[in-house]
């Protein structure tokens, strides 16, 4: 594989659990407070720092969030392009 090719990174995001009255739920227009955010280069990287995260008291209290989002995939590649 060479260097430029296009790789799936991972974000692990520790957010703040939006209150239950708030109307706006839609991340994209008005996303959960981010707390820590974590790059990793696979996903079982990705999926250990998550465990680790879902350890805490906070997200264990259902006050904070984890979130694996991947990035990166498939982004600016086309058949032509490999």
């Amino acid at each position: 594989m060479s260097g430029r090719a296009a790789l799936t990174r991972f974000l692990v995001v520790l957010t703040d659990v939006r209150p239950v009255q708030e109307e706006a739920r839609d991340e994209r227009t008005a996303p959960e407070r981010r707390r820590q955010v974590v790059g990793a280069n696979t996903r079982e990287a990705a999926d250990r720092i998550a465990g680790a995260f879902m350890a805490l008291g906070m997200v264990r209290a259902g006050r904070q969030r984890v979130k694996v989002i991947a990035v990166g995939r498939g982004r600016h590649t086309s058949p032509d392009n490999r």
